[in-house]
């Protein structure tokens, strides 16, 4: 297998980020197309294409956009483009690149929904997505794309982007919903869920940047057509972004179920200045972390890291050589998620503090041995315990990178020292938790 240019096929062209770029290169046919069907028509072929949601949690969105109540009342759909997850870069370069095709793949999916209005919640720090996007949708607006009565379809559909303002948790989409409407940006309970009651209490769907991109090419290929990439439950392909110790870092877009070593070393270029691989996060820093060896036999699909005991995720990899400590390594994660947590919830807001405080702790050369089993005891109360995931999200990469690096935590209690540089901890850890 190697890489494919399936949604980015056009990405190398500057020409693509423009309407006449884009129409040119295939740009709003499947539109026109979408409006002559019936919009279950569109659900049925969404869900049997097997396209699952590609933020994060892997949900079927063809399933997501059947639980919207069979009535009139008004719906929204939002597009998740607040990429918070360290290591995630993936959606920036959708927008900044092909804003058309996201606005084009919104468009389908609101047409099939019965939407009038979207939303696209944009991380605040992107600038040139902001931009991207804004002068997209006006270029939609100036050629019938988006307002009234779209290509003479009768379908009406307004868009707008929404600037977030930096918070990881916005990124959950329930936080999302009550940053948009103007409230504090924490997550709600469910039920009842979005589809039911989400924005303004009306229903919601939120999907992911690359999710509603892929809508067009469903459109495009049928469902066989993009079954033709990925596994049976793992369908189509996936970008990912691959940072940390590579030679070639970047976003690449493969067939679901793709090697995860020929990601590494082929792709990627193998590792830098010739070290040795240690360890892998492969599905952003929420993610367990894989050692060698497990990286080495996995695939990247749903299923198969999960069997490994971790998870897709948001698509991010990244690789950790022989020469990083893994204790300063989850300091920079234990310090983003006490950092990022709303403080809704208490296992979360003291959870996250408590881990934090412990790595630290350890760091400083204040650390005991008692303090490596502490750190996992109040990880482990972390768990499921909580309105949203970011309490497990912190707690994972605790409890792997404990379980499968202690020797490293305990020479650290020991001697105050790392293992592998030899040296005491000198500075702050905490550069690596900055997203691209």
């Amino acid at each position: 297998m190697s890489e494919v240019k399936y949604l980015t096929e056009f990405y190398h062209l500057p020409e693509f980020k423009g309407l006449e770029g884009y129409k040119k290169n295939g740009g709003y046919v499947q539109l026109a197309k979408a409006l002559k069907m019936q919009p279950q028509a569109i659900i049925d072929e969404v869900k049997a294409s097997g396209l699952r949601g590609r933020g994060g949690a892997g949900f079927p969105t063809g399933m997501k956009w059947g639980f919207l109540p069979k009535n009139d009342e008004p719906r929204y759909l939002l597009c998740n483009a607040d990429e918070g997850e360290p290591g995630t870069f993936k959606d920036r370069m959708m927008m900044e690149k092909a804003p058309h095709q996201l606005v084009e793949g919104m468009i389908i999916s609101a047409f099939a929904i019965n939407c009038k209005k979207s939303y696209i919640y944009v991380r605040g720090e992107y600038d040139d997505s902001i931009n991207a996007l804004e002068a997209a949708i006006q270029e939609a607006y100036k050629a019938g794309y988006l307002g009234k009565n779209i290509l003479g379809s009768g379908f009406d559909h307004d868009m707008d982007v929404y600037r977030g303002a930096g918070a990881y948790i916005c990124g959950e989409e329930t936080g999302m919903i009550s940053s948009l409407e103007g409230l504090k940006g924490q997550p709600k309970l469910k039920p009842p869920f979005p589809a039911v009651q989400g924005y303004l209490k009306k229903p919601t769907i939120v999907n992911n940047v690359e999710t509603l991109a892929a809508v067009k090419y469903i459109m495009r290929d049928g469902a066989a057509g993009y079954r033709k990439y990925g596994t049976e439950k793992s369908a189509g392909s996936k970008l990912f972004s691959l940072s940390g110790n590579v030679n070639k870092p970047g976003n690449y877009e493969v067939p679901l179920g793709y090697p995860l070593k020929d990601m590494i070393n082929g792709l990627g270029g193998g590792i830098k200045n010739g070290r040795k691989l240690k360890a892998v996060i492969p599905g952003g820093s929420s993610a367990p972390v894989l050692t060698a060896e497990e990286a080495l036999n996995a695939n990247l699909d749903y299923e198969n890291l999960a069997a490994a005991g971790t998870m897709l995720g948001s698509g991010a990899i990244i690789v950790i050589d022989d020469s990083k400590c893994m204790v300063e390594c989850l300091a920079n994660l234990t310090h983003f998620y006490h950092h990022e947590s709303c403080g809704q919830c208490t296992p979360c807001r003291e959870g996250t503090g408590w881990a934090d405080k412990i790595v630290h702790s350890i760091l400083s050369g204040k650390g005991r041995l008692q303090d490596i089993e502490l750190l996992v005891k109040v990880a482990d109360n972390m768990k499921g315990r909580t309105i949203c995931a970011l309490s497990d999200a912190a707690a994972l990469p605790i409890i792997s990178f404990v379980t499968k690096f202690r020797d490293e935590f305990e020479y650290f209690v020991r001697e105050g020292k790392s293992k592998v540089k030899g040296t005491a901890y000198k500075g702050h850890a905490y550069a690596a938790t900055a997203s691209h």
